[in-house]
């Protein structure tokens, strides 16, 4: 299913999104009636307090989870209603992926882990790329050691790079800096900022931290389920000013940050 596209310059939009855990009383909205899209080749923060629905929205959009209502579209590709089967295969070859735990196999080496996503989809590995995409995490050098031989900065570029190797239409990062020092998490900020602009990619990255989100094009913040406004141009004051703001109104869904 294809939706026409009034503007080809969207990459992923989310219309009407809604989901829900639980029954009864016990019922928890995580999403409540999300509508948004992110740019291709812009870098996107998405923000709120613990329990305002950014990690299920992420989860949502990357095809990890089923909204209860709503419509998906990946590329123009309506990805809520595909069968497992068809998801799985856009997971492995439009969406890349970065955790906070790096999720890297012990027994691989870090150009093992880079590669592994292009094996699992029966493809023709070209080493030229796997050379490249090596080169532009900084990790040429580390290549051939295994994650216990590196340090957790180094494992989360492998991470970004195994994010990058399949060309993904979207890269979805989860607190990627969220375990790292701060120096760090500093260079893997600055890389996924080098994936958007110099290798086109779009970032859509989950964090708590103003300083994470300050390397995006914008912030997009959520509470209670709900977009509560967004931040074009975002700086570690004007995230700041914003929050409080949108804390002033307790969430309410209203643009107040903009």
């Amino acid at each position: 299913m294809l939706r026409p596209r009034a503007d080809a310059d969207v990459v992923l939009a989310l219309t009407s999104v809604r989901r829900s855990y639980g029954r009864g009383p016990g019922t928890v909205t995580a999403l409540d009636n999300v509508t948004t899209s992110f740019a291709r080749g812009s870098f996107t923060a998405v923000m709120g307090p613990s329990g305002s629905g950014k990690s299920t929205l992420l989860h949502c959009a990357a095809g990890l989870d089923r909204p209860d209502a709503g419509e998906i579209f990946l590329d123009g590709q309506a990805i809520h209603d595909l069968d497992e089967r068809r998801l799985a295969a856009v997971r492995r070859r439009r969406i890349g992926f970065i955790f906070q735990a790096y999720n890297l196999l012990p027994a691989l080496t870090a150009r093992q882990n880079i590669t592994l996503p292009g094996e699992l989809n029966g493809e023709r590995i070209d080493r030229r790329h796997v050379d490249e995409v090596i080169a532009a995490v900084g990790m040429t050098e580390r290549a051939d050691h295994r994650p216990a031989q590196l340090s957790g900065g180094q494992q989360q570029r492998v991470a970004i790079a195994r994010a990058m190797f399949t060309r993904p239409a979207v890269i979805f990062a989860d607190e990627p800096t969220g375990a790292l020092d701060s120096q760090s998490a500093a260079d893997v900020l600055r890389l996924l900022r080098e994936a958007v602009d110099r290798h086109g990619r779009t970032v859509i990255m989950v964090t708590h931290d103003p300083s994470a989100a300050a390397y995006a094009d914008r912030a997009v913040f959520l509470r209670d389920g709900k977009l509560a406004g967004s931040l074009a141009n975002p700086s570690v004051d004007r995230i700041t000013g914003s929050t409080q703001q949108i804390d002033a109104v307790h969430g309410g869904g209203s643009n107040v940050a903009r």
